[in-house]
């Protein structure tokens, strides 16, 4: 009888970055236990988030080339165009498809739908052993590997311990890892609203002195497009009261920010909230311990950007790892880790920097800033080049990328 449970790969957290790691590693021939304190029947439950990601175009073929894309079936909505507007100017940023021959700028799916698809893709490969509603009690790295003592009396021995358990990572605070952790002192309100017309799949973001307001194209159950997502953010105190108001005041109100230019809205689920708070690992690496997603970074959802850059950090992993492995090195090496490190430290560092950046300079109403924001609008959406290549950074078409983002194969 065995000691431990052995595998290659430890992956703790089993949200949509942890699965997709674990079956990125499977596709790339490596075997990989996938621990989790919640089971993923309640995961896939409607009220467990009611969020939805915007999955970039680069990402899209990630997910295509790890057989998870077509899992989703007709659950995502193509973004065709978005519409930047600030609350106290006439200037506008208008995103639109043509220039870029026309290609969707990204794709809309609900959170539900993506963990349904991801699990489903997971529980279907042989390299993959979940382990859920387990904790770990003890974390144990030396040269000879990784030991992790479960809640379940199971001890496991990796190579490599992945930590994909979001921002309170028990992966990185059991590693000593320093954190550099802010409030931006908001909240946002998430919830799904109908309406009466058509949103032909046009994003739209609205910019306001506490917080940016986005309408996001989806589907209903029918596959009509008169659905949409919305996330409002504001300062803490002030969502705080709005959630306290009666039905009839609350939806006042958020007709007035929604505005009618899609005809009459009704909310149709539930409201959740999500304090938003800027958070950096000061490292990502340790010794046979890698962290990705929000473990390692916790941006502002203004560019609705967080879960694009989970992804590229697992394709850089996978790929480093791969790569090493055919040539007979240590995958838990820090050799191999450190390649990681410096592959995607720039491209996190430039996005948290860029998402902060952006929130600061328009969740205000500092006359001088205001003035910077309109010019920058009006100068972005008439400088054609300039404008096509922050629409390519968004779609995650530029830098460095690995190649599972390119759509091929390892």
């Amino acid at each position: 009888m065995k000691k431990y449970l052995e595998t290659d790969v430890l992956i703790v957290g089993r949200g949509m970055v942890g699965a997709t790691t674990a079956i990125a590693l499977a596709r790339a021939g490596f075997n990989s236990i996938i621990i989790d304190q919640v089971k993923p029947s309640d995961q896939n439950i409607k009220t467990y988030d009611g969020r939805a990601s915007a999955i970039a175009s680069a990402s899209k073929k990630m997910l295509e080339q790890l057989d998870i894309w077509d899992r989703l079936g007709e659950n995502y909505t193509p973004i065709f165009d978005i519409r930047v507007s600030d609350q106290s100017s006439k200037h506008f940023l208008h995103y639109e498809r043509h220039v870029l021959d026309s290609k969707p700028l990204g794709f809309m799916v609900e959170n539900r739908h993506f963990r349904y698809a991801v699990n489903n893709e997971l529980e279907s490969l042989e390299p993959i052993t979940p382990i859920s509603n387990v904790k770990i009690e003890t974390i144990r790295r030396n040269n000879e590997g990784v030991f992790a003592a479960l809640t379940n009396q199971q001890t496991i021995k990796s190579t490599l311990i992945v930590g994909a358990d979001g921002r309170q990572s028990q992966v990185r605070t059991d590693a000593s890892i320093a954190l550099t952790r802010f409030d931006y002192k908001q909240t946002g309100i998430v919830l799904t609203v109908e309406h009466e017309h058509d949103h032909n799949n046009i994003a739209h973001e609205h910019f306001y002195s506490g917080g940016p307001f986005a309408i996001l194209p989806m589907k209903n159950e029918s596959g009509k497009n008169i659905r949409s997502s919305i996330v409002w953010i504001d300062k803490t105190e002030q969502i705080l009261k709005i959630l306290k108001l009666p039905d009839k005041q609350f939806n006042s109100i958020l007709n007035q920010k929604f505005g009618d230019f899609l005809g009459r809205i009704i909310v149709v689920s539930s409201k959740w909230t999500y304090p938003l708070s800027f958070q950096f690992a000061d490292k990502c690496i340790d010794e046979r311990l890698v962290l990705v997603g929000d473990a390692s970074h916790g941006l502002h959802p203004i560019a609705g950007q967080g879960f694009n850059m989970g992804l590229r950090d697992v394709a850089a992993l996978v790929e480093v790892i791969t790569n090493n492995a055919r040539l007979g090195l240590d995958i838990g090496g820090f050799a191999t880790l450190r390649e990681y490190e410096t592959w995607r430290r720039f491209d996190n560092t430039s996005m948290l920097f860029f998402t902060d950046t952006l929130n600061r300079l328009f969740s205000n109403n500092i006359l001088p800033l205001k003035v910077i924001r309109q010019l920058g609008l009006s100068i972005t959406n008439n400088l054609g080049p300039l404008k096509k290549y922050l629409m390519l950074y968004a779609m995650g078409e530029v830098g460095d990328l690995p190649k599972l983002l390119k759509g091929q194969s390892l």
